[in-house]
């Protein structure tokens, strides 16, 4: 049978334009049209209210008041900074002591949380009852709780003159903790570059071995060589540059002491106690990723006569992240925006400085829309790198 009208066969009928109107995806498309601009102009009226009740008020709108001199003074800085400075920059001093203080803290509590995890998993009684226990102290004492009483503690530590002698590396006092620097050389940058370039190539030559096993067969061990990588170029940079060994020893003089560098000891209460309320969340987030993977697996793995090394990297670890990954980035996330307690102990944090920069110039409204934007960038930034890494990490399914 023909047929009667080849030339419609495969192709679409036209639609009117009354199909289209009263399509479920021309209502969608409407729908959040009208919705983005009922949100958009919710947010200028309520924009140019606050503009005018300011200028009723005589108060200065605008951003302006960053090039304004600030003529205060910051008490820790991790970049050159005066009162002659202005307001911007003191706020950029301020995002700096943040990044530092959550990038201590992300380290800390990301060690804490594995190693708590992994022994809540233990078949040891004593040590998983010990991990169980540091779980449920650290998660359900308030975090603001506990940066105050670490800041209380430190700041009852014995004075320079009585500090704890840090087994000849360094001293604990009220003053902060004092540590055992390498003098200050030029080889110590390229070193740093060289480290990174050592991580860069490790990463690489993991990845091509992965793609040279999944396509031959073959297992090539790239343990010692990515610690070559990472260990050997700074090596090799540092003998290069002679092998500067000079290290500068901390030592009790005055009042204080000499030598040596020292951590504030707001910034070790503030590092402390943010960094242990988010290792209870991190060491649950582990257990769970790791009691996630099937225990046939695993016993499957044994039965074959796999190394434990083998076992816990290619077949534990790889399913483990699917599960860890996810919400350790919120707790990421989580530690950053719990950094902002700094203002509760005078850390010179964003908000503590944004604070004093509202005081001063009168200006809440731009300064508060400043931190929460700078808050909301790291936020992202944060999430971005991670998300980018649970797809590197993500089990391929062919």
């Amino acid at each position: 049978m023909t047929d009667a009208n080849p030339g419609l066969r495969g192709k679409r009928p036209r639609r009117s334009p009354k199909d289209i109107l009263y399509s479920e995806s021309f209502r969608t498309a409407v729908y959040q049209i009208a919705l983005a601009a009922a949100v958009a102009l919710l947010g200028f009226y309520l924009y140019q209210n606050v503009v005018e009740n300011l200028a009723r008020q005589n108060i200065a709108t605008g951003f302006g008041f960053l090039e304004q001199v600030s003529q205060f003074e910051i008490g820790e800085t991790l970049i050159a900074y005066s009162a002659r400075d202005t307001y911007g920059r003191a706020l950029a001093v301020g995002l700096m002591n943040t990044l530092s203080v959550s990038a201590a803290g992300i380290v800390v509590a990301t060690v804490i949380g594995f190693s708590v995890g992994i022994a809540r998993v233990s078949s040891n009684w004593l040590l998983q009852r010990l991990a169980t226990a540091y779980v449920e102290i650290v998660r359900n004492i308030p975090v603001i709780l506990q940066v105050i009483f670490w800041a209380a503690v430190i700041r009852n530590l014995p004075a320079p003159r009585q500090a704890v002698e840090l087994w000849g590396l360094g001293f604990l006092s009220n003053r902060g903790l004092t540590f055992a620097m390498p003098s200050a050389h030029a080889a110590h940058l390229w070193m740093l570059a060289a480290l990174g370039a050592g991580i860069a190539l490790a990463i690489l030559a993991s990845h091509k071995a992965k793609r040279h096993r999944e396509a031959t067969g073959r297992y090539i061990d790239m343990l010692w060589p990515c610690v070559g990588l990472i260990v050997g170029l700074p090596l090799l940079v540092w003998l290069g540059f002679g092998a500067p060994h000079e290290i500068s020893f901390p030592e009790r003089r005055g009042f204080n002491f000499a030598g040596g560098a020292t951590i504030s000891p707001e910034f070790v209460a503030l590092m402390t106690g943010i960094s242990l309320y988010s290792s209870g969340f991190i060491a649950e987030i582990v257990r769970a990723g790791i009691q996630a993977t099937p225990r046939g697996q695993v016993e499957a793995a044994r039965s074959i006569a796999l190394r434990p090394r083998f076992i816990l990297r290619y077949v534990v670890l790889p399913q483990a992240l699917r599960v860890i990954v996810p919400p350790l980035t919120s707790q990421y996330v989580s530690l950053i925006k719990n950094s902002s307690i700094a203002v509760v102990i005078g850390y010179p944090d964003l908000v503590n400085i944004g604070n004093t920069v509202m005081n001063q110039t009168g200006q809440a409204v731009e300064a508060i829309a400043v931190m929460m934007l700078v808050y909301l960038i790291v936020s992202l930034a944060t999430s971005l790198l991670m998300n980018l890494y649970n797809r590197l990490v993500a089990i391929k399914e062919r």
